[in-house]
């Protein structure tokens, strides 16, 4: 068995998707999984199966199909042929519906350029949805864009039949067919813009990495792109460059910060032999390393499929207007048909027969369908974005309602992510004389320590530094010999007994211990450790008001997250897991019967926030880990993650209440209509009516209040 991808172009809705699905599974053999976020069919098939063959069998179907190109060349969503349509629809459909609307403005011939003004909009402003109908009919299928493309015909051309047979002009429907054209292009313009993000977290990860790298060749450094390294080069990584591919450490000492891929708070030291992974930072000296696996063969490279395959695995929404249009599109056609073939035998007159059928047509016009998610969406959206939250489509929504565990990765996410002391055991004198010292270092420990001194006062200057990488530094300090680091490098004599005991509880509570020797004597201990957000408690407190679970996943070890985790009120606790382990343990989840949030801010956490059924990602995170989630936390406070779900349930909740009345509107309405009950210009009012009634409902979204 082998796996190919497709991309797929021609879907305009969930059934769409599934009908290719569908096509592509009768082939012996061949199992498909269609995505219709992503435009992606993901086809395991046997040796005997070609790709031509699967092409063949999408374009059988009615779509276009081509063998996917590398993720970070796939190209995206063209939101500019909605666009240009939207942008035209109004700018013409504006003077209709007010021409239409307001009688003052009805100057002689007027429903002449109304007409005018229509045709353009209901030719080329609709024409996705009259070609994706006509496509779907010859393979004798239904879907929006058949109701939307009927709805338009009907009252385009009954009013056009009007306007040119001379009959009444208030008997028009020229502003519903122009109106309902531009409405339904809005929401494909939005749907369009946020599905076109769809693959930019590869793109994204794969920037992550070094652009080029400099190796040792011959004795002398070349910098060559780093598509030329290969295993076995020896190149060189200075302090705050980006390390190029996975390697070992053959000359010097630093610390690397490997948080984007491990999501250990702390960077690492590392010293001749240790291994580096591709994409982390030299925090310290210069390195000599060399590259073991490059390419595809990467640490990064295999986060990036893994985000890939969560991705392409992920379920599509359906959505309920899709589905049910299914069985309401031909319904209402067939209905129309009828009216007019009853009314003609009933009655015999052909006009009258006809205004029965296309108030029929026009009662169903699915304007209210079209607004009942995008303008839920857009309010919802709208008001997330003044909240910090940024919702990126509908197909997010379904799945926060039934989300029952919250998965909450630590550093970064439920702490600061950032090293800051907690503690100091010493005076203020030797704190001072570690501060000046630590100036000259460019460890992120060291950085805290400096920062934290310097808050007390000015700090002396230093003269002779050392930095023993991967032990502590040393240097002469206002004339007096100081040293920090490890306790086991520290000259002269041991620290007292109860300074060895302050440390020891600071470990147990996963936290780093800073010595600082003055003089040959071991005078203080400084407690570092990444601090645990301030509002991170109630936020936890928040979730479980929600009906959510919480459970800390975090590659830190298990004393720090242990520490963390009874801090802010999280009984369940993973600790020292790899990116592959944090999908694994989601997918053990939702094995479970559990329905998953994750919540992450590291390219570590890309994967898992992929394969959860809800990503939440910490705007002070990568573009990663906020590319791969479905739900953006941009302020960084954990408590908007509670919002984000209590925001996007309550816009899920409008868009179905929405779509509610939307159908219902049309099942009562319908009838009426096929007795001739009501005319076509009673049925255009009503219509109108409902879609002020979505829109009211939905601007209800602006008064959504937040917790904090």
């Amino acid at each position: 068995m082998s796996t190919v991808t497709l991309d797929l172009d021609g879907m305009t809705c969930a059934s769409c998707a599934a009908r290719i699905e569908k096509r592509l599974n009768r082939i012996d053999g061949v199992h498909a999984t269609v995505n219709f976020a992503t435009e992606q069919a993901s086809v395991d098939c046997p040796d005997g199966v070609t790709a031509d063959q699967l092409v063949a069998a999408v374009e059988a179907t009615g779509y276009a199909a081509t063998v996917q190109t590398p993720a970070h060349e796939s190209r995206p969503e063209p939101t500019d042929r909605y666009l240009r349509r939207l942008v035209t629809s109004v700018v013409l459909g504006v003077p209709v519906l007010a021409l239409s609307m307001v009688p003052a403005w009805q100057f002689t011939g007027w429903q002449w350029l109304a007409l005018a003004l229509t045709t353009p909009v209901v030719a080329w402003g609709a024409w996705p949805f009259h070609r994706a109908a006509v496509a779907n009919l010859r393979h004798g299928a239904a879907t929006m864009d058949t109701l939307v493309s009927v709805g338009v015909l009907a009252a385009y051309l009954f009013s056009a039949y009007r306007v040119i047979a001379g009959g009444s002009a208030h008997e028009l429907y020229l502003e519903v067919a122009a109106v309902v054209t531009t409405f339904i292009l809005a929401g494909r313009y939005f749907e369009a813009r946020a599905k076109r993000r769809s693959g930019a977290a590869l793109r994204a990860l794969l920037d992550l990495g070094a652009k080029d790298v400099a190796v040792v060749r011959d004795g002398v450094e070349v910098r060559i792109p780093i598509a030329e390294l290969a295993v076995g080069d020896v190149f060189v990584v200075r302090p705050g460059e980006k390390i190029a591919t996975d390697g070992v450490v053959v000359a010097g000492a630093s610390a690397v910060d490997a948080s984007l891929l491990t999501g250990e708070s702390v960077p690492v030291d590392v010293g001749e032999g240790d291994e580096v992974a591709g994409a982390t930072v030299n925090a310290g000296g210069v390195l000599r390393i060399r590259a073991t696996r490059v390419g595809a063969d990467t640490q990064l490279a295999q986060i990036a499929r893994l985000v890939e395959t969560a991705q392409s695995g992920k379920a599509d929404v359906q959505r309920l207007a899709d589905r049910v249009s299914a069985v309401f599109v031909p319904v209402v056609i067939g209905l129309a048909a009828l009216t007019f073939v009853g009314w003609w035998v009933a009655d015999g007159s052909v006009a009258r027969a006809l205004v029965a059928a296309v108030a029929v047509l026009i009662i169903a016009c699915p304007c209210a369908l079209g607004l009942a998610t995008p303008t839920a969406l857009l309010v919802g959206t709208g008001r997330g974005a003044q909240l910090g939250i940024l919702i990126k489509g509908p197909q997010v929504l379904e799945s926060t309602r039934r989300v029952d565990t919250i998965v909450l990765d630590k550093t970064g996410t439920v702490t600061t992510g950032r090293a800051s002391v907690v503690a100091v055991h010493g005076d203020d004198e030797t704190l001072g004389l570690a501060g000046a010292l630590e100036t000259e270092s460019e460890h992120p420990i060291a950085r805290a320590i400096a920062a934290h001194a310097g808050a007390c006062g000015p700090l002396p200057p230093v003269t002779g530094f050392v930095n023993d990488g991967g032990n502590g530094v040393r240097g002469t300090v206002d004339g007096r010999a100081v040293a920090v680091g490890r306790l086991a490098w520290l000259p002269g004599a041991p620290p007292s007994a109860e300074l060895r005991t302050t440390a020891e509880h600071a470990e147990a509570r996963g936290q780093t211990p800073v010595w600082v020797s003055v003089d040959g004597v071991t005078r203080a201990v400084i407690v570092v450790a990444d601090t645990v957000k301030d509002t991170a408690a109630q936020a936890i407190t928040e979730m479980r008001g929600l009906g959510l679970a919480p459970i800390l996943l975090t590659g830190d070890n298990e004393r720090a997250a242990r520490s963390v985790a009874q801090r802010v009120g999280i009984e369940t606790v993973i600790a020292g897991v790899l990116p592959a382990d944090k999908v694994d343990h989601v997918r053990r989840l939702q094995s479970e019967g559990r329905v998953v949030a994750m919540v992450g801010d590291g390219v570590n956490d890309a994967a898992a926030l992929a394969q959860a059924d809800l990503g939440l990602a910490m705007g002070t995170g990568t573009d990663v880990a906020i590319e791969a989630s479905d739900l953006t936390l941009v302020t960084g406070d954990l408590r908007a993650a509670g919002d984000a779900i209590r925001l996007s349930r309550a816009t899920l909740r409008t868009i179905r209440g929405n779509l509610f009345w939307a159908f219902a509107y049309n099942v009562a309405a319908i009838p009426l209509a096929a007795l001739g009950l009501l005319n076509p210009m009673i049925a255009g009012a009503a219509m109108a009516f409902s879609s002020v009634f979505v829109v009211s409902n939905s601007l209800r979204l602006r008064r959504f209040a937040p917790s904090r």
